[in-house]
């Protein structure tokens, strides 16, 4: 994989990563003041549902950072289970 591919798909994974965060952030806060303004009639197992959908979209963001590092270290003839990041 050319260095600027594997550079550009790294930022869209991050990209994608910080949005999911932000729209968890977001639905946190749109259910706290609905709950609070709608009581009983707040459709809480829709918020449930959707927070389950942004979950995934972090999974996947993960599975596909993993993926593409096991893609880049193979590329360069590294096995990825060997390779341990320092701690400095």
């Amino acid at each position: 994989m050319a260095d600027s591919a594997e550079s550009e798909a790294r930022k869209a994974l991050n990209r994608l990563r910080h949005a999911a965060e932000k729209a968890q952030r977001e639905l946190d806060s749109l259910e706290g003041a609905l709950a609070r303004a709608e009581g009983d009639e707040f459709p809480r197992a829709t918020y449930d549902e959707l927070r389950t959908r942004l979950s995934e979209l972090m999974e996947f963001t993960e599975e596909e950072a993993r993926r593409l590092q096991e893609k880049v270290l193979h590329a360069g003839g590294l096995e990825p289970g060997r390779v341990r990041r320092s701690g400095g």
